[in-house]
């Protein structure tokens, strides 16, 4: 007989190293090739201790001269919170008791709230790795015409329907939980379930209670003053590589802009990641030489090679970006993998209160982090 500690039982069981191996893995393929680590965490923070520079005791001399001056090379230590990622699902008391003397419905029933669950995650967490950490998700560019309920964004790549955000007035908080009804990509517009207040031009979307909590994406690494702790200004080693005019794309440009952030940083680059546009001319480009060859990638993705590095297009990475980055130099700082969020019980599975529907929730407590900022590129502007 199927109940709710059976429940419990086999999201324990079973459902928790699945869900974990394709939260790890599939959701997004920037992120599966990111080594995950439960080093440097002390507390709720990263503690990541990051060289930089070269060793300076290194020269030639005489043969009974002086030795070279010993002086290693520069050390900082990159601070950052862990970040509290969360994912939860919701079944309610009828449909645990309408499955219970039937294994199969209840297995279909655990497997849909799984698949919903995953889908969810897929969106956010790739929406967060490009992200700056703030959660910003749009801005109202236009107050809506009187009982219209229609506002008009200024990007909709991060919205969907059934997301319930927050907006803000600046930094005042003016309406918690609204719950998206319609996203129009076209025109870029959206409207809302319910009274919304008076949300109007120049305010802010962000994810219901995640304001300045979310992971630190490649936005943040790229444009943000301060890194981990550290203000970026007059810091050559923590400064990427920009070039913010690119143009057409050809074979010739984007190899030497490769070389150009190899030759600027040291490092080796072997992930690159674009918006699809981007992508569409690059494999116009390679057609013309017929050198659209491909790649597979950990996780079951499959990626277009461009000599020998993988190139993937996300929906997230903004119209005419691509990002040429090394994935050694990421690491995902962990306290632990997904768990289940439990009670002093032991229980999974708790009741809403007032509500005959039951939830459960997995956690994770991570920060994403760069070792090696000025080992990264980023070619904008390009012609899509």
């Amino acid at each position: 007989m199927i109940t709710t500690q059976t429940a419990d039982s086999v999201l324990k069981s079973y459902y928790l190293n699945v869900v974990s191996e394709q939260l790890d893995k599939t959701v997004n393929p920037f992120l599966a090739c990111i080594r995950k680590t439960t080093s440097d965490v002390w507390g709720r923070d990263v503690r990541k201790a990051v060289r930089y520079g070269v060793n300076g005791g290194i020269g030639a001399g005489t043969e009974d001269g002086e030795l070279p001056k010993a002086l290693s090379s520069g050390y900082a230590q990159f601070v950052a919170p862990l970040k509290n990622l969360y994912g939860t699902i919701e079944i309610s008391d009828k449909a645990i008791r309408a499955s219970q003397s039937n294994e199969g419905a209840f297995v279909d029933l655990l497997n849909d709230e799984m698949d919903s669950l995953i889908r969810s995650s897929t969106f956010n967490f790739s929406r967060m790795l490009f992200g700056d950490g703030s959660g910003l998700l749009a801005t109202i560019s236009a107050a809506p015409t009187p009982d219209s309920g229609i506002y008009n964004v200024d990007s909709t790549i991060n919205l969907a329907e059934g997301m319930v955000v927050d907006i803000y007035t600046g930094k005042t908080l003016d309406t918690a939980g609204a719950v998206i009804a319609t996203v129009d990509r076209s025109s870029k517009k959206i409207t809302f379930t319910g009274d919304v207040g008076d949300a109007t031009q120049s305010d802010t979307l962000y994810i219901q209670n995640s304001r300045d909590l979310e992971i630190t994406g490649l936005k943040a690494v790229f444009e943000a003053d301060e890194l981990y702790g550290i203000e970026r200004e007059g810091k050559s080693w923590l400064t990427p590589y920009k070039k913010t005019l690119f143009g057409d794309m050809t074979e010739e440009k984007l190899q030497e802009a490769i070389d150009s952030v190899e030759e600027y940083g040291g490092g080796k680059i072997n992930f690159i990641v674009c918006s699809r546009g981007v992508r569409r001319k690059l494999i116009s480009a390679l057609s013309a030489y017929r050198k659209t060859d491909s790649i597979d990638l950990e996780g079951g993705y499959r990626a277009l090679s461009f000599n020998g590095i993988p190139v993937i297009a996300d929906r997230f990475c903004p119209k005419g970006t691509m990002y040429l980055l090394n994935t050694d130099d990421f690491g995902l700082h962990q306290l632990c993998d997904w768990q289940w969020l439990e009670g002093e019980d032991g229980k999974i599975l708790k009741q809403i209160p007032g509500k005959p529907v039951y939830t459960a929730t997995l956690v994770k407590y991570a920060e994403l982090m760069c070792y090696r900022p000025v080992g990264q590129g980023m070619l904008a502007n390009i012609t899509e």
